[in-house]
């Protein structure tokens, strides 16, 4: 069993909590800086990633998320994504920054310009539907960060060590695929850390 947090300050908190709810993790929507201590794993939502930066200076958060990331597994989506990069294209430094890859904001194009579409993922048995919401993608990734999915030959979907993060919003369909293979991220984590104590 593992404890999974939601961070709460923006974004599909709800549908998140919901696609996450499987027998093997208790979740948890975090909403002050001292429920980040006893979580095995952390899912950054989906949102505005420069309201989402105001919110998480305003309560503090910054730093302990780079402590945690220091330590233990994140899954970000969208904005979530743009938080997680080492690099962000026309932002001087990073937010979090400690996943070895280079976003572009905003990139497929504004609001109305939403879309959905069938994304082979590495790891999944079938097509996942992919949507799409004023999405950024990944322009580079570093060594070793392994690229899951691609969409006209866009990255959208990545993963780098304990961090996984996704360019579209999973949380908003019924297909709990990329939450799932974040559950087997976080138990494989503890396993391991288990292991090495």
């Amino acid at each position: 069993m593992v404890k999974v947090g939601v961070l709460g300050l923006q974004g599909a908190i709800r549908e998140h909590v919901k696609a996450l709810e499987t027998k093997e993790a208790e979740i948890v929507v975090v909403k002050r800086v001292e429920q980040l201590e006893d979580l095995d794993g952390l899912v950054l939502p989906g949102g505005e990633s420069t309201t989402m930066r105001r919110l998480i200076d305003q309560y503090g958060f910054l730093e302990p998320l780079k402590a945690f990331a220091a330590e233990k597994p994140i899954f970000g989506t969208c904005a979530g994504l743009i938080l997680l990069s080492e690099r962000v294209e026309g932002l001087e430094g990073s937010h979090i920054g400690v996943m070895n890859v280079t976003a572009k904001r905003n990139a497929f194009g504004r609001q109305r310009e939403s879309f959905e579409a069938p994304l082979p993922v590495e790891g999944l048995d079938e097509d996942f539907i992919g949507v799409f919401i004023r999405a950024p993608y990944i322009e580079e990734v570093g060594e070793n960060v392994e690229v899951l999915a691609t969409f006209n030959e866009k990255i959208v979907a990545a993963r780098d060590g304990r961090f996984l993060a996704c360019a579209f919003h999973p949380e908003l369909t019924d297909d709990d695929r990329m939450h799932q293979m974040f559950i087997d991220m976080v138990l494989e984590f503890k396993k391991e850390g288990l292991a090495t104590e």
